[in-house]
């Protein structure tokens, strides 16, 4: 964070001071987890239904917590508010407004966030100091936290922005203040809490009418929605994608073990990317980390070679392990058609070129509302039509709907089951060469059963 009193704290914030001098100066960031505390922090105390973060105040300072902000009195050194979200939010856009050097990037979309601000700062690391969050610091509070670990040394930050509510985002916006804005695309993920995809598209577009003059708008070209999102007056608009009108694009496409190569396409040149992510759908996440290096003007050859090296860093987005012979992609961090889609089309790939047996495990796709039953029915009869060999429906029988008049399921075993745990009876039937795909909507932890899978693996193995 920039330097400043903790008066000048309270004062933004509307707090007081508590058992410490106005007059010390902090530069400290915020940590909401008393056990991320250490002597370059402050620990935001926050009351929850649950959990009350005024219990961990202690832990917190013994930790090296500068002073908490709170919302209750308490012995040690803090700053007492009426509302800590409402004062991190102010203090966020305090800060916000005094980097004026600070280049700020905003990426919205439906699917592709993280892997996107995952390559983006792996490409502007190389040009200066850049923030990004490690996890998924989406909403409004995250925001703020993000923003509140830039310096007067920060170059860029990128800041990842979610929405659940129409009129998420443009709050969001209102705070980080983006100079550039991303939108990847607007797929069906949350159409049950939204409605409708026009009013996501309505929602994402938040994020391009909230820049300024001066700013830049980069959208993708892989839906009917983001290409026709409108830029204020004063804001340059960047298409990428794979079409030949586009600014940024992708030429030559070639898919070898599974991972796309390309010519990446710009105002400045051509030169050659080969991604180490999986999937045709990282062509998409990477030209929109190119559009906006290029947008910052980083040398069409850096934004090559640093694609190139990118690699995954955030949890249980198409991470691969290998047991033996046997591959198996973890992809369980969250699930909708447009993901779940690109996922079963990149097993079916690797598992090409491996000459094995291809396995979907799949759970449910959460918060599609009323069209649950027939996308889960749609994801179920593209799996047969693209060859997985074997189909694993896990505590949603909505992936078998329309395969139950078919032989089997057309090309694919298919095989049911309630719960997780049943599943590990099919690991005996593994053999070198197959691979495993694992992926279903977060909140049904599929990332356990990977794990359990692939314990189950090395146990056979020894």
């Amino acid at each position: 964070m920039i330097s400043l009193t903790l008066g000048e704290i309270a004062k933004i914030a509307d707090g007081e001071v508590l058992n410490v001098e106005s007059s010390t100066v902090t530069t400290a960031y915020p940590v909401i987890n008393s056990k991320t505390a250490n002597s370059e922090t402050f620990f935001a105390a926050f009351a929850g239904e649950n959990v009350d973060g005024h219990d961990f105040i202690e832990d917190a300072i013994k930790r090296g917590a500068q002073f908490a902000l709170v919302s209750k009195d308490c012995k040690y050194p803090a700053i007492k508010v009426a509302d800590v979200q409402l004062a991190l939010t102010k203090l966020a856009s305090h800060v916000r407004s005094k980097l004026t050097q600070l280049t700020v990037i905003g990426i919205t979309g439906s699917q592709g966030k993280t892997t996107t601000k995952d390559l983006l700062r792996h490409v502007l690391s190389v040009a200066g100091e850049t923030v990004a969050p490690q996890e998924s610091l989406n909403n409004e509070l995250g925001v703020p936290l993000l923003l509140l670990q830039c310096t007067e040394k920060t170059k860029y930050c990128i800041v990842e922005m979610g929405a659940r509510h129409l009129g998420d985002i443009a709050h969001l916006a209102q705070i980080a203040r983006p100079n550039i804005g991303v939108v990847l695309g607007v797929g069906k993920a949350h159409v049950g809490e939204f409605g409708s995809r026009e009013v996501i598209a309505k929602t994402k577009s938040e994020l391009i009418s909230g820049l300024q003059a001066g700013g830049i708008a980069i959208l993708g070209t892989y839906d009917e929605f983001t290409p026709k999102m409108v830029a204020p007056n004063g804001v340059k608009a960047i298409f990428f994608g794979e079409k030949s009108n586009c600014e940024i694009r992708a030429a030559d496409i070639e898919v070898r073990e599974g991972r796309a190569h390309f010519d990446l396409v710009t105002p400045n040149g051509r030169a050659a990317v080969s991604l180490q992510l999986l999937g045709l759908h990282q062509i998409s996440n990477a030209l929109a980390t190119a559009a906006v290096a290029t947008a910052l003007n980083i040398p069409i050859e850096s934004i090559s070679a640093a694609l190139s090296t990118a690699e995954v860093s955030s949890k249980w987005r198409m991470e691969i392990s290998t047991i033996g012979e046997i591959v198996l992609i973890n992809d369980s961090y969250n699930a909708n058609p447009e993901s779940m889609s690109a996922a079963l089309r990149t097993l079916a790939l690797i598992s090409q070129e491996t000459g094995g047996v291809s396995w979907a495990f799949l759970g449910k796709m959460q918060e599609l509302g009323e069209s649950s039953a027939s996308e889960h029915a749609a994801i179920g009869r593209l799996a047969t039509e693209i060859g997985i060999d074997h189909l694993v429906a896990i505590g949603n029988r909505e992936y078998l709907d329309d395969l139950a008049a078919t032989d089997g399921g057309g090309e694919s075993a298919v095989h049911y089951f309630d719960d997780k745990a049943s599943t590990l009876s099919l690991v005996e039937h593994f053999a070198p060469g197959d691979v495993i795909l694992v992926k279903a909507s977060r909140a049904g932890e599929f990332n356990l059963l990977a794990d359990s899978i692939i314990e189950a693996l090395k146990g056979e193995g020894e």
